[in-house]
């Protein structure tokens, strides 16, 4: 399962890249405003830490706006994907960002008959939010195992991006469904990073080593 970054921070991404972690970014409006900041130095910096792909969202409503907003997102990158949002023009733009081999990040999802329509106008991802599911009381990784059935009667190529994510289970959960991918907020991967036994046990190799180095004062590894 891949692993995206949702997020605008520069710091986070360069962070977790490093560690060889990252496999794509997801970003939207939110995101960018939260970071302040210009918007244009942000995308370019993300395209160029980033070698897989990364989502840039559209804020136009109407299909022609998404079309000149997706064109322009594209000149950030060769690995910029067009992120539109789940609506009619959004998916006629889809349609027709994908008969150029432009790959689109259809967002907004949640629900199994609107992750369908937007595999067959081309998507390369569906992003179904399952965190705001479950906020209001529906099973948001139900949402995840309707897709994944459907699509796997399919030929569509099609990947699920499993979005607002809240916390680690989730990402365990995504990953026994066979979601394609989960794009996290830092925290989520922060967390994913740790356990209480990890940090015991290496408090306590370090102490049994600064015991061994008091009795052999030149040992050194």
């Amino acid at each position: 399962m891949k692993i995206f970054l949702d997020t605008a921070n520069l710091e986070s991404i360069k962070k977790f890249n490093d560690m060889g972690l990252l496999d794509g970014i997801t970003t939207n409006p939110s995101l960018m405003s939260k970071e302040g900041g210009n918007p244009k130095n942000a995308m370019e910096e993300i395209t160029k830490i980033i070698q897989g792909d990364v989502s840039l969202e559209v804020v136009s409503t109407e299909y022609s706006g998404m079309m000149e907003e997706g064109k322009r997102l594209r000149e950030y990158g060769d690995n910029v994907v067009v992120k539109v949002p789940m609506t009619p023009d959004g998916l006629k733009a889809c349609k027709s960002f994908s008969s150029q081999g432009i790959p689109v990040n259809v967002t907004l999802i949640f629900s199994a008959n609107q992750a369908l329509l937007a595999a067959k106008s081309g998507a390369k991802y569906v992003s179904p939010f399952i965190g705001r599911l479950d906020d209001i009381g529906q099973d948001g990784m139900n949402l995840i195992k309707e897709i994944k059935e459907i699509f796997s009667n399919y030929t569509f190529n099609t990947q699920i991006l499993v979005a607002s994510v809240r916390h680690p289970l989730h990402v365990i959960d995504a990953a026994k469904i066979g979601a394609d991918v989960v794009t996290l907020p830092p925290g989520v991967l922060d967390k994913m990073l740790q356990h209480p036994l990890t940090k015991i046990g290496l408090d306590n190799f370090l102490a049994d080593w600064e015991k061994l180095k008091q009795k052999n004062p030149d040992t050194k590894i």
